[in-house]
């Protein structure tokens, strides 16, 4: 695999990863929830619980990005700005998947 593939694979995941949690009811989309039953009649997965799946998300592609990077040639070891920008950039490509979750209404 080259850096180009590589590098649009980190970003697919990425984009995957930060909207997951607001695109289902499930954890992780795949365990169900005890109330996800009940969510027909209006039980919804907490914001809280969908921002730590993307907590979650983020370190597992973060984890998929050094691997690839340490396959292609040597891991560079990574300070805090780094860490603080690519989540932020997180949150930026969660934004679709927010809006799609609390902003559209609803008829």
């Amino acid at each position: 695999m080259d850096v180009t593939v590589s590098s649009w694979l980190v970003i697919a995941l990425g984009i995957l990863g930060a909207n997951l949690p607001f695109l289902n009811e499930k954890l992780f989309a795949a365990v169900p929830l005890k109330k996800a039953a009940l969510a027909e009649q209006g039980w919804r997965k907490p914001l809280a619980l969908r921002l730590l799946e993307m907590v979650v998300l983020y370190f597992i592609v973060g984890a998929v990005a050094f691997a690839l990077e340490a396959r292609i040639g040597n891991g560079f070891p990574q300070t805090w700005e780094f860490y603080a920008i690519t989540g932020c950039l997180f949150l930026v490509l969660a934004f679709p998947g927010f809006v799609a979750r609390y902003l559209r209404k609803r008829r």
